[in-house]
């Protein structure tokens, strides 16, 4: 069995005086890949966010172990330089900053080197043929009149040159059309290998068709309700999430047994 890479523990969080996260479990290991799926408001993208410490989500409890260390004690930045990353639900447009040196700086940033101008335009070619990405995106500004298909791929471009280790993917589904899905899933499983790990944060089924995941949870209430494999995104794709919903209200509202 591969080696744990994330493992998160009785996770409660909150954000505003509000809490979101009700005690979620999650173990991944390396070479494997999570879905988690659930409906509007159940905590899903709360979970990204408080994995890779935006400040404004508390967290009341818990540990976040990512390769043994507990990663709630550590900032964002130094998240990403130990190899976490959090590909966005909607990215920001940085007009006047091109991809070539967004990823240059990142590289720079998060592996704490500089690297020479001619192995990062090799490596960044390289990437973008492995993806499948025209030339001319390099030059263009970050997000800056990209479509929702461009924005994803840029993420997984992201992806593709920092090598992160674990990857926290949130509704990376969201607003595509369906070749624009196909693409981007694609470049998920070029980019995936062996030594990662990932979670795919999501509310339908459809992208999971061409990213197969080895595991699939649905968060219900701030809280994961029921784990299982493939068949279970199906399962919630025909039947949707009431019948999950209803089950967790009946164990809130079932009174105590005796002592």
């Amino acid at each position: 069995m591969s080696e744990v890479l994330l493992k998160v523990e009785d996770l409660k969080a909150r954000i505003e005086g509000k809490e979101i996260l009700n005690g979620v479990n999650l173990t991944i290991r390396r070479g494997e890949i999570h879905a988690l799926m659930g409906p509007n408001g159940s905590g899903k993208s709360t979970l990204a966010n408080v994995l890779m410490g935006h400040p404004k989500y508390w967290v009341e409890s818990g540990r976040v172990l990512y390769k043994g260390e507990n990663l709630i004690e550590l900032s964002p930045d130094d998240r990403a330089k130990k190899g976490f990353f959090l590909a966005f639900q909607y990215p920001v447009a940085i007009p006047g900053v091109t991809v070539t040196n967004f990823m240059r700086s990142s590289l720079k940033a998060v592996k704490g080197q500089d690297i020479p101008a001619r192995d990062f335009l090799k490596m960044l070619k390289e990437n973008m043929q492995l993806l499948e990405i025209e030339e001319n995106f390099s030059g263009r500004y970050i997000n800056d009149g990209f479509s929702g298909g461009e924005k994803k791929r840029h993420e997984i471009l992201q992806m593709a040159m920092l090598k992160p280790e674990m990857a926290v993917m949130d509704e990376t589904d969201s607003g595509l059309d369906i070749d624009a899905l196909k693409v981007v899933a694609d470049g998920v499983n070029r980019v995936f290998n062996e030594k990662m790990g990932i979670l795919i944060i999501t509310h339908y089924e459809r992208i999971l068709k061409y990213i197969q995941p080895h595991f699939v949870h649905v968060l219900v209430d701030g809280k994961i309700a029921i784990s299982g494999g493939k068949e279970l995104a199906l399962e919630l794709e025909n039947k949707g999430y009431d019948w999950l919903e209803k089950e967790a209200e009946a164990v809130v509202s079932a009174p105590a047994g005796k002592e």
